[in-house]
């Protein structure tokens, strides 16, 4: 399985990388939105991380981009803030709020490949 991660932070990539390697996933990373879109359609992934705040594009706006090309592919939507509130996030599959800790992530993906 391929999962896309989408993060404007350094930091924030190598560590979901690092960790979504060690669990088994192929990762490809994306650093802005239009970086983004070009690795969505050319490595065709299983399913993306996506930041709401990101330097060239919002986040929601990427989303709607992806699911207007791939509207079944799971996106899990990650963000330093909470956005729940939010009914734009609520098109993508989950929520999640950004941590060092990785439990959360790690399930979610588990519980959208099992459903696949």
């Amino acid at each position: 399985m391929k999962i896309l991660i989408v993060d404007d932070d350094q930091n924030i990539l190598r560590l979901y990388k690092e960790e979504l390697l060690e669990e088994g996933y192929e990762v490809v990373t994306a650093i802005n939105g239009s970086e983004a879109m070009e690795k969505f359609e050319r490595e065709v992934p299983d399913l993306v991380t996506l930041d709401i705040q990101l330097p060239d594009i919002d986040g929601i706006k990427l989303l709607r981009q992806m699911k207007e090309k791939r509207p079944r592919m799971p996106v899990i939507m990650s963000t330093a803030f909470d956005y729940r509130d939010d009914f734009s996030v609520w098109a993508s599959e989950a929520y999640i709020v950004k941590s060092a800790d990785m439990t959360e992530l790690k399930a979610t993906i588990k519980k959208l490949f099992e459903r696949e």
